[in-house]
């Protein structure tokens, strides 16, 4: 779990990194101990009044924290495919929102998955999707709508759970401004 005081400061950190790539600044560089020294797996999302903005994360837990909130923050605010960069205009309506990602575990019924605390991974073949485990809140999903619509974001056909694909779940620490 992480404290208060290294929230803000990831919170700030993803902000910063945002600012300066989208003012065409040199991205921050992050301190190189405490919470952004150890490594993790981590997404940024961003909202716009409410409305999703961008999302960009990393499920390995390789590089370091710190690393990963700033390539996280600079993807989530100009490649996100769903949507056009972010522009110095949005900068001070855009609520910034991390998740810190825990180990991936199997999952092999999905009465395993419980909904408000995992995330999931789906994968087959080359194909991979992820939904954090606030996205099946926010909808009010079920656990089969929650693992039928993780297939559909891996471009899977609905019952892809059901005819071989890999189920995997994961809990996530979840803040941000909202």
């Amino acid at each position: 779990m992480t404290n208060e005081s290294d929230r803000r400061l990831l919170l700030q950190l993803a902000r910063d990194a945002v600012a300066a790539h989208v003012s065409t600044s040199a991205v921050p560089s992050p301190p190189r101990d405490g919470v952004f020294a150890r490594a993790g797996g981590a997404f940024v999302t961003l909202h716009i009044d409410g409305d999703l903005r961008g999302c960009i994360g990393r499920v390995e837990a390789t590089d370091p924290l710190g690393h990963v909130v700033v390539r996280c923050a600079v993807a989530a605010c100009s490649a996100d495919p769903r949507f056009p960069p972010v522009t110095a205009a949005e900068l001070s309506r855009l609520d910034i929102e991390l998740s810190l990602l825990g180990p991936l575990e199997p999952v092999a019924v999905i009465d395993e998955i419980e909904i408000g605390r995992h995330g999931l991974v789906v994968e087959m073949h080359w194909r991979r999707g992820l939904l954090l485990p606030q996205v099946a809140t926010e909808w009010r999903w079920d656990r089969e709508t929650f693992v039928v619509q993780t297939c559909v974001k891996a471009g899977l056909p609905r019952d892809a759970w059901k005819t071989g694909a890999t189920l995997k779940k994961f809990e996530a620490e979840v803040f941000g401004d909202r």
